[in-house]
């Protein structure tokens, strides 16, 4: 199903939901209020406050969400096929920004952090370093999103642009993050057309929609309705 903002048709399958779509209004200040991108406190990506893709079980993550202050208890809900678990979650007076994901109701598989656009790209760059690839997806004529990923880290940050003729540059604004498994973070690598980070640059030059697109990686796998991650 195609929507207004969404990443990489790849990544979006291996993201297992469609509820992780971005929001259709990016840059909401009733977003989670979140820093841990640049302090890495309390923990370093893809660690989000002590949850950790492929490592934390599902029942200590909920608990370690239901002891936050600054939250709302996450609401839970299970799959159709009674195994796979969601959460979402909002600031406490806010809008519903965050989602957590176990594909076997185990493990948690994915963090989504919609956030609070009060950090920029610059402030990301000074504290991680450049990104490895980058994605831009159109939204319309006032919002798109930049898809910056480092892989090392199993994360994938997501920048603001002011629509498909505005650019990307050191105060665009973090709205988001992803948080994987290196396992789901490869798959996306593996399936996905991305371009090299090659600075800042105007929107169009990262435009995965480009006719003229010159990625650096380019789909090695090819994923089909009955594969399993």
């Amino acid at each position: 199903m195609k929507v207004r903002f969404f990443l990489p048709v790849a990544l979006a399958l291996v993201l297992l939901v469609a509820a992780c779509v971005p929001p259709l209004n990016l840059r909401n200040d009733k977003f989670l209020q979140d820093d841990s991108l640049l302090t890495n406190d309390p923990c370093e990506a893809p660690c989000w406050r002590g949850i950790t893709p492929g490592v934390t079980e599902w029942s200590e993550a909920l608990t370690i969400l239901e002891d936050a202050t600054d939250i709302n208890d996450p609401q839970v809900q299970t799959g159709d096929d009674g195994v796979l678990v969601g959460a979402q979650w909002q600031p406490l007076e806010g809008d519903a920004c965050c989602q957590m994901i176990s594909e076997k109701g185990e493990i948690v598989d994915l963090i989504v952090i919609w956030q609070k656009p009060d950090k920029t790209v610059g402030e990301l760059i000074e504290v991680r370093g450049e990104p490895t690839y980058v994605i831009g997806t159109p939204g319309d004529e006032t919002q798109a999103i930049v898809s910056l990923f480092y892989p090392d880290s199993a994360l994938i940050v997501i920048a603001f642009v002011a629509g498909a003729n505005g650019e990307l540059n050191e105060s665009s604004e973090i709205v988001g993050a992803y948080y994987l498994t290196p396992e789901r973070m490869q798959l996306i690598l593996d399936t996905s057309s991305l371009f090299a980070w090659d600075g800042y640059q105007p929107f169009s030059s990262y435009n995965a929609e480009a006719e003229d697109a010159e990625f650096a990686i380019t789909p090695s796998v090819t994923l089909t309705p009955t594969a399993t991650q």
